[in-house]
C-alpha cells in the first residue's frame, strides 16, 4: 500500500470506518493501530484458504439462487468478482460450510501475500494506491496451472479468461534453465 488519501475534517468517515474495520471481524490490536497509533488504513482483506474455493463457490450460487438470480455455466461467482461477503454472509458460509477466512487490514506501509489460489477480497477504506504483483513459485505450480485451465471454461468476453499468469511459460522456461545450468556443468557432474 503505496499511497492513503485520507480526506480532512470529516470525523464522520473515520466512524464509518472504524464501524467497517470492526464489522469486518478485524482484531483488537489491528482496531488498535488505527483508533491509538493513528495509521492510516487503506483496505480490509478477506483471504480465504484455497482447499475451501468450492464450498465457497457452491455457497454463492446458492445464495444467487435464493435471490432469483441466474448461474450461467460458463460464468463463475468467484472469477466473476460479483459478490462481496459481508458480515452476515461470512457468517452464514462459517455456520453452513465450516469456511472461515482471515480479515486483514492493509495500512499504508503493509503488504498483503495471498497464497496461489486462495479466494479474497477486498474493500477500500479511503482512496488508495496499491502495488499488485503476480508470481508462480515452483512450490504451487501445480495448483496456477490447475487455475488456468479453471479460466478456460469461463466465457470468451470474461476478463479472466486469458491466462494471465502464463504458467506454461513460467514452466517452459525454468525447464529450459535447469537443462542449461546442466549442460554448462555436464563435465563436472559425469565425475565418479
Amino acid at each position: 500500500m503505496v499511497y492513503v488519501g485520507i480526506p480532512k475534517g470529516q470525523a464522520d468517515q473515520e466512524e464509518e470506518v472504524l464501524k467497517t474495520i470492526q464489522d469486518g471481524d478485524s482484531d483488537e490490536l489491528t482496531i488498535k493501530r488505527f483508533t491509538e497509533s493513528r495509521e492510516k488504513p487503506g483496505a480490509l482483506w478477506h483471504i480465504y484458504a484455497a482447499k475451501d474455493t468450492e464450498k465457497i463457490r457452491e455457497f454463492l450460487k446458492k445464495v444467487a439462487e435464493e435471490q432469483g438470480q441466474e448461474n450461467p455455466v460458463d460464468h463463475d461467482p468467484i472469477h466473476d468478482q460479483s459478490w462481496y461477503l459481508d458480515r452476515p454472509l461470512r457468517k452464514r458460509l462459517h455456520q453452513e460450510y465450516g469456511v472461515q477466512g482471515w480479515a486483514i487490514v492493509q495500512f499504508l506501509g503493509d503488504v498483503v501475500f495471498i497464497p496461489a489460489g486462495a479466494p479474497h477480497q477486498v474493500h477500500n477504506l479511503y482512496s488508495c494506491i496499491k502495488v499488485a504483483e503476480d508470481f508462480v513459485s515452483p512450490e504451487h505450480v501445480k495448483h496456477c496451472f490447475w487455475l488456468t485451465q479453471e479460466f478456460r471454461y469461463l466465457s470468451h468476453t470474461h476478463t479472466n479468461h486469458e491466462d494471465k499468469l502464463q504458467v506454461k511459460n513460467v514452466i517452459y522456461h525454468a525447464v529450459k534453465d535447469a537443462v542449461g545450468i546442466l549442460r554448462a556443468n555436464e563435465s563436472s557432474l559425469s565425475r565418479p
